[in-house]
């Protein structure tokens, strides 16, 4: 890889992809070795919030290739955190580990970049089905080098959508919102990884995803992917979102305005 001290958007997003691909490949070796080798803990002492010797494994290897491409660059890891600069690489190394212990196959890589402030590369690799997403600001998003779009759906009770909560969420205003979404007509599952869901969103498999919380890591690169294919989305970064997280909205423009009023979600103005 090359090193540059004015990569263009284009570049970052080049190498990203092949760092995300290489770490991709890594999980799907360590996929399917799990059975002899793999060891289950619980991260933070969470419920349902796993932590696998995999998870820093791939972490350390993205670290390594990104910094050596971008050396004044930082990055800040779900496992080993890090520092935040003018230019930070945001990256989970396993979303959907929990899926990865258990031996379901719907897991990914989620790289994003944040540029003065703003998400502007992101990209997901789900190795098992060989789905790279990758997206610029202001370069369109696309899934294996091919254009896509959010879906064109426009009302909510013929609309798919994934809506979760973090457990480290209080339970009851999460049932209360759950129940007015179902009361729209919507289907609606959870999958088990969030970068995925939100990626989902922008191929228009899914038509909105939200959260009540999750980090940045989970999901920057997936809004990214969002805007660029159409869509709308929470300003997440507010506050101090990068750090610790906000809500996660991310929806087909058709439904935008109605999901978000029922979640209770507010977006940024069209325009």
């Amino acid at each position: 890889m090359s090193t540059s001290t004015n990569p263009s958007l284009q570049s970052r997003l080049h190498i990203a992809s092949a760092v995300a691909r290489e770490a991709g490949q890594l999980q799907k070796r360590r996929f399917q070795e799990r059975e002899a080798a793999l060891e289950k803990t619980y991260k933070f002492k969470g419920p349902q919030d796993y932590i696998t010797a995999t998870d820093g494994e791939v972490e350390k290897l993205i670290r390594a290739r990104l910094l050596s491409a971008f050396p004044t660059d930082t990055m800040l890891g779900e496992e080993d955190g890090g520092q935040v600069s003018p230019a930070t690489w945001v990256v989970d190394p396993i979303d959907g580990t929990s899926n990865f212990a258990r031996g379901i196959a719907h897991f990914c890589v989620s790289i994003a970049l944040v540029l003065d402030g703003k998400a502007a590369i992101g990209v997901i690799y789900q190795p098992i089905l060989d789905e790279l997403f990758a997206a610029a600001t202001g370069l369109g998003a696309t899934l294996n080098g091919e254009p896509i779009k959010t879906s064109s759906v426009t009302s909510l009770d013929r609309s798919l959508l994934e809506v979760g909560r973090a457990s480290r969420q209080p339970q009851g205003p999460y049932l209360e919102m759950l129940d007015k979404v179902m009361r729209t007509g919507a289907a609606i599952r959870g999958a088990g990884s969030g970068s995925l869901a939100v990626a989902n969103v922008a191929a228009g498999r899914v038509d909105a995803c939200y959260e009540t919380h999750m980090y940045s890591w989970d999901c920057l690169a997936g809004l990214v992917l969002v805007v660029e294919a159409g869509g709308r989305v929470n300003d997440f970064l507010a506050g101090d979102g990068l750090l610790k997280g906000n809500p996660i909205f991310a929806s087909a423009p058709g439904i935008a305005d109605q999901l978000a009023q029922v979640v209770g979600c507010p977006l940024p103005p069209l325009g």
